[in-house]
């Protein structure tokens, strides 16, 4: 699953910003030049600082990938914690959708996750790292469907959530890959189709 940017521009020590000030670069850079055409070079004009300051945060480009994944990660999962029923997931999906269509930073860009993955198969720290994002992500999801209901899940049996979550893992991606070939889909004409489909997969 995509998750939110990792420009969140929240307060941290130095180390931390220096981090972050890079990875917004890195994100900028790949989005606008393509993620081989962005050298570190690039990366490090974006940022304004050194490229030898850089290297000090990150090793090389595929370091900083392995981090934009694992804040994607840490917000992906956030997201899962806020579900509480079916609604919930719903509008959640619409409206990364139509974030998505929208080019809006305040999430990953989906031609970007695309590209990553597409680099997965050639560089194994960056498989690696998606791997355990999705492996992580499936597992929250899956935990969520399962929790009983007073407990602000669905209440599916565990093998069912397996299934589900899988399933869901997969309408989202295939839901990446649309806003990208389909940048000007109107989100509306959607609203049905995500919510009937959403209807279907809660139940028992």
């Amino acid at each position: 699953m995509i998750g939110r940017t990792v420009c969140t521009g929240k307060d941290s020590p130095r180390a931390e910003v220096q981090r972050e000030r890079i990875l917004c670069a890195a994100q900028k850079c790949f989005i606008e030049h393509g993620f081989h055409a962005a050298s570190m070079a690039n990366i490090a004009a974006a940022a304004q600082m050194s490229a030898g300051l850089m290297y000090r945060y990150f090793e090389n480009k595929s370091a900083i990938v392995k981090a934009i994944v694992e804040r994607q990660l840490q917000d992906g999962r956030a997201q899962i914690e806020q579900l509480h029923t079916s609604a919930d997931l719903a509008a959640s999906i619409l409206q990364t959708y139509r974030l998505w269509l929208a080019r809006d930073p305040s999430v990953m860009n989906p031609a970007l996750y695309l590209e990553m993955s597409a680099e997965a198969t050639r560089d194994p720290q960056i498989a690696a790292a998606l791997q355990e994002s999705d492996e992580r992500i499936f597992e929250a999801l899956q935990a969520w469907m399962a929790r009983d209901r007073d407990d602000r899940g669905l209440g599916l049996p565990p093998d069912i959530a397996s299934r589900r979550a899988h399933l869901l893992m997969q309408v989202w991606n295939g839901l990446a890959v649309s806003a990208v070939r389909r940048p000007n889909q109107d989100p509306a004409a959607m609203r049905d189709v995500i919510e009937q489909f959403v209807n279907r997969l809660v139940m028992p």
